[in-house]
């Protein structure tokens, strides 16, 4: 890798460089606008100097042989003060001030040959702000990286990855996919000797933090080659042509170091679908081309695996994704109960943590977490030890981090009007009240009014088990759930807030999907109309949209309906829980179960 301090003595050169460009073009340009808005103030017309000379009120005229301006002093004016006119030919015009000599010999004329220093001179003046801008260009060409980019790990450089398979946790079968990679980098020749290619490049993707990148550096440090990191975005500047001045440095590296990895994070940056438009669109296409140039340029004995990741496949040009170059797309998924368990093993390691503390349910409260979320949320509830004094990572630390990490940050300082904790008191429990009676849905876990973030209150749930399909009674449940909120503050409060906004638009766009995505429509049936703007719909007919409209709003009416009855039936327990959120403000999961008790 090359070395951090020589980088950044050579950018603090040229950004030193930048500045004093910068200050002298500034400068010049003030002095040429002076000078300009100077002979702009003593300039005269040619008529007026015409009309003067024949009024006899000109001294002195100045003109130079070849030139077109003509320098002229008044009888009246103060001492120094001169006026300039530009003449479009001097053979008339002298001929003019020879007739006037003859009324007026008192006025003198001053014909001067010209002065070839000082005409360089000022013509050199003029160019200076250009030939300025184009060094000035010439630097930001060299800070915006025509030289080298990426970053090197391992071979002969100083720095090495030491990321093994053993530090990536919750990705057994992705790792079991990827050694034949590793095993192909050692040794190329068995695979050569059958005959066998690998593949050129591999897609990995997955929502952020599922451990893409880190996965690509455990390769590499597997194989004890160099890994050369760069993202999509450093590909892409202002200037034409830089994205693909950069692909092709970034290969023409990889080939020298041979065997090696190159990893590119976030491809979709330069790999998304091509266009036929001009500007910004016409730089992407550039430099997609000329990554798909390079990965066709391989040669047989060039052992060079390309790595991308992505979060968005689905924006990739179907050119990336063709056999020869990203031909094999591995999915990280989010980690499963196991995957979490052994992610938060690896990374208490270097913490300590108290003896109570039983990551096996901790996987099971933290459902849809990734791998970069949970070392967050052990970070997060180091913190949180070290400001409370204890002296390991406690129980209490965790359901903190977990809280403040899914909810927000507690805002005990928050004034909040009676009204309001009432209002929100009501909402939480008819959110918890309605959950309790629908059997797909998860336990309450904890109800609270004590706000958090931008919320008044919040209703945790425990997650029962990790869900990769969801039925339409869950959906259709779900929605009731979110829809109970609204419903227990119309029914307790006969009133409504705007608390329940994000109830409602969650729960609308839950069935939405329900009939555009998943084909749950009973009158439309499985058909497909998911659009990426709400006007494409419009290529289905009017009576299509007319339709969806219709199926949304009724599923959404259902939901409120249903969630308006199981609070009806429960008014009892509804005004229990919310008189007991008023008094303690927050409930557990104990208590809130206590509730349900003989019934």
């Amino acid at each position: 890798m090359s070395n951090p301090k020589k980088n950044k003595k050579k950018n603090g050169k040229l950004i030193l460089g930048t500045i004093f460009v910068l200050i002298i073009v500034a400068v010049t340009v003030g002095i040429l606008i002076y000078r300009e808005n100077k002979a702009k103030a003593n300039e005269i017309t040619y008529d007026q100097l015409y009309q003067d000379i024949i009024d006899k009120k000109v001294e002195k005229i100045e003109m130079t042989v070849g030139g077109a301006t003509v320098t002229v002093k008044y009888k009246d004016a103060p001492e120094g003060e001169e006026k300039t006119t530009n003449v479009n030919s001097l053979q008339p015009f002298m001929e003019f001030v020879n007739e006037q000599l003859q009324e007026n010999p008192d006025m003198k004329v001053d014909l001067k040959m010209p002065n070839k220093f000082v005409s360089f001179f000022e013509n050199f003046v003029s160019f200076i702000p250009t030939i300025l801008l184009v060094a000035l260009m010439i630097m930001i060409f060299q800070m915006q990286g025509l030289g080298d980019k990426g970053k090197v790990y391992g071979g002969d450089e100083e720095n090495s990855t030491d990321v093994k398979f053993k530090d990536v946790a919750g990705l057994d079968e992705e790792k079991g996919e990827l050694i034949e990679i590793v095993d192909f980098l050692k040794n190329p020749k068995k695979f050569q000797s059958m005959g066998a290619k690998i593949p050129r490049g591999i897609l990995l993707y997955g929502k952020p933090g599922t451990g893409k990148t880190l996965i690509a550096k455990a390769i590499a440090g597997e194989a004890n080659v160099p890994f050369i990191s760069m993202s999509g975005s450093e590909f892409i500047e202002m200037f034409a042509g830089l994205g693909a001045s950069r692909v092709r440095k970034l290969f023409e590296k990889a080939k020298k170091i041979s065997p090696c990895i190159v990893f590119i994070d976030e491809i979709d940056a330069i790999g998304s679908r091509r266009t036929s438009n001009s500007g910004a669109e016409s730089e992407n296409n550039q430099t997609l081309n000329q990554l798909l140039v390079e990965m066709d340029g391989f040669e047989s004995n060039e052992t060079v695996i390309v790595l991308a990741a992505t979060n968005r496949p689905e924006m990739l040009d179907k050119a990336l994704l063709r056999p020869g170059r990203f031909d094999r797309q591995i999915t990280i998924p989010a980690p499963d109960l196991l995957g979490r368990e052994e992610i938060l093993k690896l990374y208490t390691k270097d913490k300590k943590v108290a003896e109570d503390v039983n990551l096996r349910e901790l996987a099971g409260d933290t459902a849809g977490f990734t791998g970069a979320e949970l070392s967050n949320l052990l970070n997060e509830a180091a913190i949180l030890a070290t400001r409370n004094n204890h002296k390991v990572i406690e129980k209490s630390d965790i359901e903190a981090a977990v809280k403040k990490i899914t909810v927000g940050l507690e805002k005990h300082n928050r004034v909040i009007s009676e009204k309001d904790k009432k209002l929100t008191a009501y909402h939480e429990a008819g959110h918890a009240v309605v959950s309790k009676f629908l059997e797909t849905q998860d336990n309450v876990k904890e109800i609270s009014i004590i706000p958090r973030g931008l919320t008044g209150g919040y209703t945790m749930y425990k997650t029962n088990e990790d869900k990769f399909y969801v039925s339409k009674t869950e959906l259709e449940e779900k929605m009731i759930a979110l829809l109970g909120g609204r419903a227990a503050e119309k029914i307790a409060l006969n009133d409504i807030s705007t608390g329940a906004s994000n109830d409602i638009e969650v729960a609308t766009g839950i069935a939405k999907d329900m009939i555009t995505v998943y084909g749950m429509s009973n009158s439309l049936g499985p058909i497909s109309l998911k659009v990426d703007e709400p006007y494409e719909l419009q290529i289905y007919g009017e009576d299509i949209v007319d339709e969806v409209g219709n199926q949304v709003k009724q599923l959404v009416d259902n939901a409120y309906i249903q969630a308006q009855k199981i609070l009806l039936d429960n008014i009892d327990i509804l005004h229990r829980v919310a008189t007991t959120l008023l008094e303690k403000e927050t409930i557990s999961e104990e208590e809130f179960d206590s509730f349900f008790e003989n019934r």
